[in-house]
C-alpha cells in the first residue's frame, strides 16, 4: 500500500524487534485462511513470538524487559494484524494481560507473572460478562469471601486464546467495588462448547466457566498510576490500521488484474474511492500514532486519544473493506477470496469494548461539553 513518512518514528534501537515481526509476520500470512477457515487457534505462530523475546521485551526493566515504546507496540500490532488478524488480537490480549498483571501486582506477584511470561506460558483478558456490556471494566458479578480472600462463581465473555492460556487478568466485585485479580486457571475453570462468531474465527474467543474460582488477596493488583497507559487500549486502534491496509492490498490486487489489456483500476469510480478510502486509512493511522506518541511521553491525555482513534479506525477498516468487496464484485464472495475474510474481521474492531456506539456518545460528549 501506499505510504508517506510520518512524524511519529519507532525508535531506532528498536526498529530490530519490529523488522523481526515483518518477517514473522509474512510467515504468518501464509496460514490465515486455513486458520480461519477451521477456527483453529494459531499456537505456532504466538509461541514462536514468544520464544522471539519479544513478549519480555515489553516488560519493565526491572522485571528482566526492555519497557519498549508505545511506538513499537503499535508498529508491530499493525503489521501483524495486516497479515493475521487472529495473531495480532490474541497477541496484543495475551501481552497486556501480563504487562498490567507484572505492573499493578505486588513485588513477589509481579516477580512470578513475569518469569511465567519469560517461560512461554499464556495469558488472558477474563473481562466481559453478560451483565456488563460496554462497563465490561466494572463488573457485575459479587466474588464471595472465603476467609481473606475471596472466590468467583460465574462465566466471563469473548476471552480470546483463553483455551490456551495459563492465567488471566479477571474482574470481579468485591465489598461493592470494583476489583482485579491475577487468576491461575486450575480445575474450577471450565470451558463450555464454543460459540464461533462469524469473522476474527481463530482468536476462538469464548465463555469460560468459574466454579468457586479462588481470588487470592496476594494476587489482587493495586489501581494503575495516573499516567499509566493500558496496552490494549493503545494497540486496538492499529488492529482495525492493519486490517483496512490488508483491505486496500486486497483491493488494488483485484483492480490491477487485466482483461482484455484494461483494468479496473482504470476505472475513474475506482480511482476515486480508492484514493478516499487511503486517506482514511492515513488519517486513523496518523491518530493512532499520536495516542502512542502520547502514551509514550505519560500523558493523562492518551487514554482519551485511544478512545478517538479506536472508533474511528474501526469504521475506517468497516469502509476500506466493504469497498474491496465492491470492487472484487462476485469474486471477493468466493471462500478463495481473501476479501471475504477480510471482510468478516474488519466488523470485529468495532464490536470490541468500548464498541463504536458507545465511544462515540462519550467522545460526543466531550466536544459539546468543551
Amino acid at each position: 500500500m501506499l505510504s508517506r513518512p510520518s512524524s511519529v518514528a519507532v525508535p531506532t534501537s528498536e526498529q530490530h524487534w519490529v523488522d523481526t515481526v515483518t518477517a514473522l509476520a509474512s510467515r504468518f500470512g501464509e496460514t490465515v485462511a486455513a486458520d480461519d477457515a477451521a477456527a483453529r487457534l494459531p499456537i505456532e505462530h504466538l509461541r514462536e513470538l514468544n520464544s522471539s523475546g519479544l513478549d519480555v521485551a515489553f516488560l519493565p526493566r526491572e522485571h528482566g524487559g526492555e519497557a519498549l515504546s508505545y511506538a513499537t507496540l503499535g508498529a508491530i500490532v499493525r503489521t501483524l494484524a495486516a497479515s493475521h488478524p487472529a495473531v495480532a488480537t490474541v497477541w496484543l490480549m495475551h501481552l497486556g494481560a501480563a504487562h498490567a498483571l507484572v505492573t499493578l501486582s505486588n513485588d513477589e506477584q509481579a516477580a512470578f507473572f513475569a518469569a511465567e511470561l519469560a517461560a512461554g506460558k499464556r495469558f488472558a483478558n477474563a473481562l466481559s460478562e453478560p451483565a456488563g456490556g460496554n462497563h465490561f471494566l466494572a463488573s457485575q458479578q459479587d466474588a464471595d469471601v472465603v476467609g481473606d480472600d475471596w472466590a468467583l462463581t460465574g462465566r466471563k465473555l469473548f476471552v480470546s486464546g483463553s483455551e490456551a492460556a495459563d492465567h488471566l487478568f479477571l474482574n470481579a466485585r468485591v465489598d461493592g467495588g470494583p476489583a482485579f485479580f491475577g487468576v491461575t486457571i486450575d480445575d474450577t475453570v471450565s470451558f463450555p462448547p464454543i460459540d464461533e462468531t462469524m469473522g476474527m474465527r481463530a482468536t476462538r474467543s469464548r465463555t469460560i466457566l468459574f466454579d468457586g474460582t479462588p481470588l487470592l488477596r496476594s494476587r489482587l493488583t493495586g489501581p494503575p498510576a495516573p499516567e499509566y497507559a493500558n496496552l490494549i487500549t493503545v494497540g486496538f486502534a492499529f488492529l482495525s490500521i492493519g486490517i483496512a491496509e490488508s483491505a486496500i492490498d486486497a483491493l488494488s490486487t483485484t483492480a490491477n488484474r487485466s482483461k482484455g489489456g484494461t483494468s479496473l483500476a482504470d476505472v475513474s469510480w475506482v480511482k476515486q474511492e480508492t484514493g478516499l478510502a487511503w486517506a482514511e486509512v492515513t488519517a486513523a493511522k496518523l491518530m493512532a500514532e499520536r495516542t502512542a506518541w502520547l502514551a509514550d511521553q505519560r500523558s493523562p491525555e492518551s487514554m482519551p486519544a485511544a478512545t478517538e482513534t479506536k472508533m474511528l479506525a474501526n469504521e475506517v477498516a468497516k469502509r476500506a473493506a466493504a469497498l474491496a468487496v465492491r470492487v472484487g464484485g462476485g469474486g471477493g464472495y468466493l471462500v478463495a477470496s481473501p476479501i471475504q475474510r477480510i471482510f468478516r474481521d474488519a466488523q470485529a474492531g468495532a464490536l470490541m469494548a468500548y464498541s463504536v456506539p458507545f465511544s462515540s456518545e462519550l467522545v460526543g460528549g466531550w466536544v459539546l461539553g468543551a
